[in-house]
């Protein structure tokens, strides 16, 4: 997936490693972040990939329409055409298939740009998948690990900050100004039926961190959470990803997911979150 610093995405910028995994209720006990006995059935993880490519669709498109379709087994995101101004690189999201139809579709559906995102398996072989797609004429950009919650049990945190859900215009622009880019949109704050939510941390009314959920039909998206520097390693991140999480359940959603960073790979399973695969980033070689 693409790393412009445009992106408000949980594996691309600055996740810090904020919490240990002391402190979850002692009644829940767990592998990888997911209660013991609980397998991620196959249309688990197709409900999971979908919520990524909406939810990321969704934010990509605050500045311009960013759409996707299925087309030929991949998940093809794109912008709407534009009357001026280049376009954005096109992304294509690719579970478990053969590299070699992952090019050929990316070839022939691509307007231009654009940059190949495989998800394969943790049993799966990633040495051969990265070469096959490297003697296919591509360079790995790097890798993101692709993470999901079922929303059946979530650790009960007592934050040790302020949280709040942003619910004003006025926020949502103290919020901006604070991450130095549009974390919501004004016309999404105050909707009757929002399609995302934003919670901040707030010490002595200063933001000191914020995540994101986005709406994707039946489950929730995760396309951004940081924490100031200063503010890491108190719980603060937990804390807030336990609260996004509990209203994503109460939301009606069945399940939630993210792409996280090396770094934020150590903190989801924490609140609940379990690793279901790894993707890959690829970009055609420069000739």
């Amino acid at each position: 997936m693409n790393r412009s610093p445009t992106i408000l995405h949980c594996g691309w910028h600055d996740i810090p490693c904020i919490v240990s995994p002391t402190g979850i209720d002692t009644d829940i006990q767990q592998v990888g972040g997911q209660p013991l006995g609980k397998q991620v059935t196959q249309r688990e993880i197709d409900l999971a990939i979908e919520a990524v490519v909406r939810g990321y669709s969704f934010q990509r498109g605050f500045t311009h329409p960013y759409l996707f379709e299925k087309v030929d087994g991949l998940w093809r995101m794109y912008d709407e055409p534009r009357k001026k101004g280049g376009e954005r690189r096109e992304e294509f999201i690719a579970h478990r298939m053969d590299p070699a139809d992952v090019h050929a579709v990316a070839r022939k559906q691509a307007r231009g740009h654009y940059c190949l995102c495989p998800i394969h398996g943790p049993d799966d072989d990633v040495t051969a998948i990265r070469d096959t797609y490297k003697e296919l004429g591509y360079r790995l950009n790097h890798t993101e690990f692709f993470m999901v919650h079922s929303l059946a049990r979530i650790p009960r945190v007592v934050s040790p900050v302020t949280l709040e859900q942003v619910t004003t215009v006025e926020m949502a622009e103290r919020l901006a100004k604070t991450a130095a880019r549009r974390q919501i949109l004004p016309e999404h704050v105050d909707a009757e039926d929002p399609p995302m939510r934003v919670y901040v941390a707030l010490v002595k009314d200063d933001i000191v961190g914020w995540v994101n959920s986005v709406v994707a039909d039946k489950a929730t998206y995760c396309g951004g959470m940081y924490v100031q520097p200063e503010y890491r390693r108190q719980g603060i991140a937990r804390a807030l990803l336990a609260r996004m999480l509990r209203d994503d359940r109460k939301g009606g959603a069945r399940q939630a997911s993210l792409l996280a960073s090396h770094a934020g790979a150590k903190l989801y399973p924490v609140v609940g979150y379990t690793e279901v695969g790894t993707m890959m980033v690829f970009t055609p070689k420069r000739k």
